[in-house]
């Protein structure tokens, strides 16, 4: 398990808890409380982002709401790997919203916010609380729900989604037991707009308490969690470079699988020219399936600046690197 400290000063930092197959709900508003996501693209946009960033850090995305101002998102990470993940995701974001915009600065207010997730049982609530968000909000009523694109409740409906997978059995079965079919999802609708008006049940699921705090789940589990962060917090050098260097472990073991796979070595990126179509191949198909970083490509590849790295795998991507397009296909299939 990985422990870290938001920044702060006393008492009043949060803790920040990470181990393989933890479970959270996170959360983070704009700067300033500024409507980032007022026009639909800009919510398509962090759609794609988030969607990019479970593919990539492999996490299981259980459900997810964008509204005007702010996002959600329950989801699982079988790598315990939620900064990483989160950083990629925020910066991403806004660094495509700042370009679009012609602007500068933080998009974001502070750093996101996470909820540490007992079980599934428990995230099945937060994830009802999520899709209720919209109508909380008074963006639609709950009749229309369906219709508020932004939100696992609509994409997980369509049957003809094909993106990265959205666990939406752990909703379904939250509320009775239902199944993912049609018959299902009319009775998951059903139960939203049921558990809308209910207060006295949300009451019961504790809705008041799905945004606080830093655990959601019983007594001893939050217990057990502020035991285990004590033990490692003796140490939080320690603790941040094991990570550091188990990631780094990670991109090295694929990176070395692909040169293998394209016949090529380590020593010969010395040689040949920064933009040589298989390293642009390998650094693309890595920044697709892990959270690596530009430098350390940069660096691993000796493909020169780290810029320089996106500038070739965004043009690979647009279709103007058609050599490392057929090579790419050579090394699609390796992944974490």
């Amino acid at each position: 398990m990985y422990v870290s400290l938001l920044p702060g000063g006393g008492m009043a930092r949060r803790l920040r808890i990470e181990f393989e197959g933890a479970l959270y709900h996170v959360m983070s508003r704009g700067n300033y409380r500024s409507p980032i996501f007022e026009e639909p693209g800009a919510k398509a946009a962090f759609l794609r982002c988030l969607l990019q960033a479970s593919e990539r850090a492999g996490w299981v995305l259980h459900a997810f709401v964008i509204m005007s101002n702010h996002y959600h998102i329950a989801l699982g990470t079988p790598r315990g790997n939620l900064s990483a993940g989160m950083q990629w995701l925020q910066s991403t974001f806004a660094t495509r919203f700042n370009r679009f915009r012609a602007e500068n600065g933080h998009v974001f207010h502070g750093r996101y916010k996470a909820l540490l997730v007992e079980s599934v049982s428990e995230l099945a609530k937060v994830c009802h609380y999520i899709h209720l968000n919209p109508v909380r909000a008074g963006l639609t009523p709950v009749e229309r729900l369906g219709l508020y694109r932004y939100s696992s409740y609509a994409l997980g409906r369509v049957r003809k989604y094909d993106g990265p997978r959205i666990e939406v059995e752990t909703f379904l079965s939250g509320a009775g037991g239902l199944a993912n079919t049609s018959a299902g999802w009319r009775s998951y609708g059903q139960y939203l707009s049921w558990l809308a008006a209910a207060d006295a049940e949300q009451k019961r699921l504790r809705f008041e308490a799905m945004s606080r705090g830093w655990v959601i789940g019983s007594a001893d589990f939050r217990r057990d969690m502020a035991a285990s962060a004590r033990a490692k917090l003796g140490s939080p050098q320690h603790a941040r470079a094991e990570t550091r260097d188990a990631k780094h472990a990670l991109w090295e073991s694929l990176c070395s699988r692909m040169l293998e796979r394209l016949g090529k070595k380590y020593d010969e990126a010395k040689k040949e020219k920064k933009s040589a179509a298989w390293k642009i191949a390998v650094a693309a198909q890595m920044k697709s399936c892990c959270t690596v970083k530009n430098p350390w490509l940069a660096d691993r590849l000796h493909m020169g600046d780290p810029d320089g790295v996106s500038r070739y795998v965004g043009e690979l991507a647009k279709g103007q690197r058609p050599s490392a397009s057929f090579l790419i296909k050579k090394i699609t299939d390796i992944r974490v």
